[in-house]
């Protein structure tokens, strides 16, 4: 998959991969089919301005292709093998490829004629900033300098095992990202190795440049990020988070901190300005599956499949009161509004009162004939509240512990609830893949909202109370406009299911936190237009943190979804200004046509920014 320059369409592999779709990038939509080959796409590249579009194949050809009607302007033949890569050069009246046939070839654009051939095995090219130079990786793992007039060979760069180059933005670098965990920094008059940067566990697979040439990005097989200063070789990656899947996020209502639990047993609290963990809370013995504030924030409850209920103090991090009575494992917790109650539901069908002072035992509340996997109060206090696998919901009073209503509306287990700031609606997320919402003065279901494809696992309603936020196993989160039911933004970006989610509200701006079974703890900024939501990441963490200042990178080529990601919510890519206006656009629209052609059973290949790679 390709963005074409103006970011408006995206080109993509089809199912067979000799087909190459063009959809827009706002709707999904499929524009046209450019067909033609016969054989697999390996690469795909727009034309600086957006116009063409070429494409290589394993037929042996390269395709130019009209983007506005879909036409295939030129088939060039010339390679006697499959065509590996193909690439524009700045001016856009050229293009290089490279193929099995162990030859790099110069095409004129507008003649389609073959303006040189390079006798060489190389499996990815690039043109320097200039357009005076190819580098290209062979198959010996090496980098070779190119002069494009001649043909020339200019340099050998003896690297070990590079798979990945770039150049700086004044040509007058290029840094190499190997198997042997390195990323080396070469001077292209000289060929002598200027900078030889460790630091990765294992081999790197992209690098890319700051546009100030100042800094050099690399991601790696060990599943990091690390942005790193040219002149003192010094990484910015500093690693730290969860080392599991992540149950359960929260935010403070005090000081906007936010609180994630995990399957490792702790509990992480993280800066929710900078992302950096402040504080990691330890003592259960097996995975923390839900946790909570206290309506001032100075506490957190937390439910453990250790069948405990622990009350933890957020300033010092310790445990208060470790509360046991249950007999299997507690998976939700939740503060009365006035903080002085827990209550605490489990999987041995009880829901569980307890004093928060004195880690006291209050009340058992009993009649649900299956696990109950959700609990909460009423903004007013008067009502607990219990999800269960018995496809009910019930209502207990808080004081005597009567269950007084049962609203049946699932065909599937209830996993959790969610009242309205104002009290007079009630969301619940069902395994039936629905979320319905109640109206509390009649106690019956105002809206279905049907979008998410698997079990919907957790729903919270904003600050304001207009918005509903839901995750689920389709390994994606919704925003609901509550007053219509209208499916706001959906964002498809992970690669779990989403098992926490959370809001915040700082001065005028509206946040929502997630965090899943990727491992990925994210912020994002919602803003509730006309007619949509408009959400953009601000920050995450997936398994580690990235803290990056005064560096922006463009072009970047050949980097995962979540490593583009964890540079640009530090404004790491491109100008942060313009790009985080259009990132949760793109990665939500991005997401959404792979997993709609990937329900299609149609798409097992794709490309982002020029680098090919098999889904």
């Amino acid at each position: 998959m390709v963005f074409s320059p103006n970011s408006h369409q995206i080109a993509v592999l089809s199912g067979n991969l000799s087909i190459v779709q063009l959809l827009d990038s706002d709707s999904g939509s499929l524009q046209r089919n450019l067909t033609g080959h016969t054989g697999r796409v390996n690469w795909v590249a727009y034309s600086p301005h957006g116009t063409q579009i070429a494409s290589a194949s394993s037929d042996t050809k390269i395709r130019l292709w009209d983007v506005a009607k879909g036409d295939c302007l030129r088939t060039i033949h010339g390679h006697g093998n499959i065509v590996l890569c193909v690439a524009y050069s700045p001016k856009g009246h050229e293009i290089a490829s490279c193929g099995d046939d162990a030859t790099i070839q110069l095409w004129d654009v507008a003649t389609g004629e073959c303006t040189r051939v390079i006798p060489h095995d190389s499996s990815i090219i690039a043109y320097s900033p200039q357009g005076d130079r190819i580098a290209s990786v062979g198959k010996d793992k090496m980098i070779h300098l190119w002069d494009v007039q001649t043909g020339a060979c200019r340099l050998n760069l003896t690297g070990q095992q590079v798979v990945s180059i770039a150049f700086s933005p004044k040509g007058d670098q290029i840094a190499s990202g190997s198997l042997d965990e390195t990323v080396r920094l070469w001077d292209v008059d000289t060929g002598l190795c200027r900078q030889t940067l460790t630091g990765h566990g294992n081999g790197v697979t992209s690098v890319v440049y700051s546009p100030s040439g100042n800094h050099v990005a690399s991601c790696s097989y060990d599943d990091t990020i690390r942005l790193w200063d040219v002149s003192t070789k010094v990484s910015r990656f500093v690693s730290s988070g969860h080392i599991a899947d992540i149950w359960c996020i929260q935010c403070s209502p005090k000081d906007g901190m936010i609180a994630s639990s995990s399957a490792d047993k702790t509990i992480r609290l993280w800066d929710s300005e900078t992302g950096a963990c402040h504080k990691i809370l330890s003592g259960h013995t097996a995975a923390i599956f839900n946790i909570t504030y206290s309506p001032c924030g100075d506490q957190i409850a937390s439910a453990g499949a250790d069948w405990t209920v622990r009350l933890w103090d957020v300033e010092t991090g310790t445990c208060l009161h470790t509360l046991s009575g249950h007999s299997d494992r507690v998976v939700s917790v939740a503060y009365s509004p006035r903080g002085d109650v827990v209550a605490s539901a489990g999987e041995d069908w009880t829901v569980r009162l307890w004093n928060v002072a004195t880690g006291a035992w209050l009340k058992t509340l009993e009649g649900h004939t299956h696990h109950i996997i959700g609990v909460t109060y009423s903004p007013d206090g008067k009502w607990v509240t219990s999800a269960c696998k018995d496809n009910q919901i019930r209502m207990w009073d808080a004081v005597t512990g009567e269950c007084c209503h049962i609203l049946v509306g699932h065909t599937g287990w209830v996993r959790d609830v969610a009242y309205s700031p104002q009290g007079n609606q009630l969301a619940s997320s069902g395994y039936d893949n629905v979320i319905q919402l109640w109206d509390m003065k009649a106690r019956k279901i105002q809206f279905t909202l049907t979008g998410h494809t698997d079990k919907v696992t957790y729903v919270a309603y904003s600050p304001q109370g207009d918005l509903l936020a839901s995750g689920g196993w389709d390994k994606s989160f919704r925003i609901w406009d509550v007053a219509t039911g209208q499916c706001r933004a959906a964002m498809q970006h992970f690669k779990g299911a989403i098992y926490g989610i959370a809001w915040q509200k700082v001065s005028d701006i509206t946040y929502l936190a997630t965090s899943g079974g990727d491992g990925s703890v994210l912020k994002w900024e919602v803003t509730n237009e006309d007619y949509s939501c408009r959400v953009r990441l601000v920050w995450g963490a997936v398994n580690g943190t990235l803290n990056v200042t005064g560096a922006s990178i463009q072009a970047a080529r050949g980097l995962s979804t979540i490593n583009k990601q964890l540079l640009s919510q530090r404004g790491a890519i491109d100008d942060p200004e313009n790009l985080f206006r259009e990132t949760g656009k793109k990665v939500s629209t991005m997401n959404s046509v792979i997993n709609r052609l990937k329900q299609q059973k149609q798409l097992s290949s794709w490309a982002v920014a020029g680098y090919s790679s098999v889904a």
